[in-house]
């Protein structure tokens, strides 16, 4: 696959997970934090298990033969880093966990170099911090009395273990995700068991199954599990195959460009200063995407 078709899909996975932020405000309206992530991610393993079934994909045989490696990557990356994220937003604001999330790259990246043996190079170093100050920029909207009204909060310590949960999920993928699989069937199975440890939660957290949301609801909730889910994770997992952990955590610096831009369709403007936030990240990550001299070879 081409470097430009491999960063093109990253940046989609982006674009639909800050677009789930528009998303969510219907679901959330008729369902609990923690039940939406479940019927998501339940949405989400049925739609690829259906995809994978239609493609021939002998899932069963993949199961038995690598079930640990997708129960572990299953369980950090979409079990552990939602639980972590919704009982986080329990206790500490939107904006601190926004800010917390935007050191994943560099967290991924030492984490990356540690356990993988990836070496960053100089214009993905010189990246992280410009990417970082536009993330900066974006949720603080310019106000340094906004960042200095910030609190550190309980929240704030379940947020770093979601953060490092996701990180982690990055170089596990990496490192562990079978190579005899392709991307669905890959995808399909660390999907199930992600969705399987967040039913279990939300069931023991929330009581029974809630009644069917409403129709807005339904609809969002339908599109987040076929985009921001199906779509993202099959993506991101083709990015970190083929860029190395660090290189594709760095665009998790657009989503809340993206999250920003889709919430115009809300009805919410963003000000000039967060437009400038934004081409900071944007021109961040552009200079980690510029080309080496070698073409990227295939790892999966």
């Amino acid at each position: 696959m081409r470097i430009g078709a491999v960063y093109g899909l990253v940046v989609l996975a982006t674009v639909f997970w800050g677009a789930n932020f528009v998303l969510a405000g219907p679901v959330l309206a008729d369902l609990s934090p923690l039940w939406a992530a479940a019927e998501r991610f339940i949405l989400g393993a049925g739609t690829m298990f259906l995809l994978a079934r239609w493609r021939g994909e002998a899932l069963a045989e993949l199961g038995r033969r690598h079930m640990g490696a997708y129960a572990l990557l299953g369980v950090v990356g979409i079990g552990a880093f939602n639980l972590l994220f919704f009982y986080a937003l329990k206790s500490t604001s939107a904006a601190n966990a926004a800010l917390i999330m935007a050191t994943n790259p560099l967290v991924t990246t030492l984490i990356a170099a540690m356990v993988l043996g990836e070496s960053p190079s100089a214009r993905q170093l010189g990246a992280l911090p410009i990417a970082l100050v536009g993330v900066v920029v974006v949720i603080s909207g310019g106000s340094l009395e906004h960042l200095k009204a910030l609190n550190v909060a309980r929240g704030d310590l379940l947020m770093l273990g979601a953060n490092l949960a996701w990180a982690l999920y990055n170089v596990l993928s990496k490192r562990y995700m079978p190579r005899g699989g392709s991307a669905v069937a890959n995808t399909t199975l660390v999907m199930s068991a992600g969705a399987i440890v967040l039913l279990v939660a939300a069931i023991t957290e929330g009581g029974g199954i809630p009644s069917m949301p409403g129709t807005s609801a339904l609809t969002a909730l339908v599109v987040m599990a076929l985009a921001g889910t199906v779509l993202a994770y099959l993506f991101w997992n083709t990015g970190i195959a083929y860029l190395g952990a660090g290189r594709t955590a760095l665009f998790l610096n657009l989503v809340p460009v993206f999250a920003m831009l889709t919430g115009i369709l809300g009805g919410t403007l963003p000000t000039h200063v967060q437009l400038i936030g934004g081409a900071i990240v944007i021109s961040g990550v552009s200079l980690a995407m510029i080309p080496g001299k070698r073409s990227l070879r295939t790892t999966a």
